[in-house]
């Protein structure tokens, strides 16, 4: 079974959520792709996706939305599982997931959708988003919950009928 995880990701942290989600699956034995949701050009070799976005004003990113229209078809002839990444804080927050996902879960027949918290580093946005981030005050740090992701990813695994 080939698996393709992909996702959009604007500074890397959901890339790295990405990475981690491809190195479970593979523990469990699936042959996994990750790449960014960009480099993907087709999914005919893949037997399942876990596709994923950053959030950002409750949104998922362009990208991610430009390839769910364009492969909604063959998304939805394979088991699909969606994440997205943007909480931050402890509690994180918003604590809502994005608002534009229930149509990427329903176009796509996602088995499954995930909202991860975030990471946040000042020292890596532009003039506007820094104007953002600080009119909004969302905390600066690294609130990934590697666990989770991982354990999530093995759940995809068993789903697929492979054990780490």
């Amino acid at each position: 079974m080939r698996v393709l995880v992909a996702a959009a990701s604007k500074h890397g942290g959901t890339t790295e959520i990405a990475r981690a989600i491809g190195t479970a699956l593979a523990e469990a034995r699936l042959e996994t792709d990750v790449k960014p949701i960009d480099e993907v050009t087709s999914l005919e070799s893949y037997d399942a996706v876990v596709l994923g976005s950053g959030v950002y004003m409750g949104r998922w990113l362009e990208p991610a939305k430009r390839f769910v229209e364009r492969n909604g078809t063959a998304l939805a002839t394979r088991p699909v599982w969606l994440f997205s990444s943007g909480p931050l804080g402890d509690p994180p927050k918003p604590v809502e997931g994005p608002t534009d996902v229930l149509g990427y879960i329903e176009a796509t027949h996602a088995r499954d959708h995930r909202v991860f918290p975030g990471v946040l580093d000042k020292g890596n946005l532009g003039l506007g988003e820094k104007t953002i981030v600080a009119a909004v005050r969302a905390p600066a740090g690294d609130y990934r919950p590697w666990d989770e992701v991982k354990t999530w990813a093995l759940g995809i695994a068993r789903d697929l009928g492979h054990q780490a």
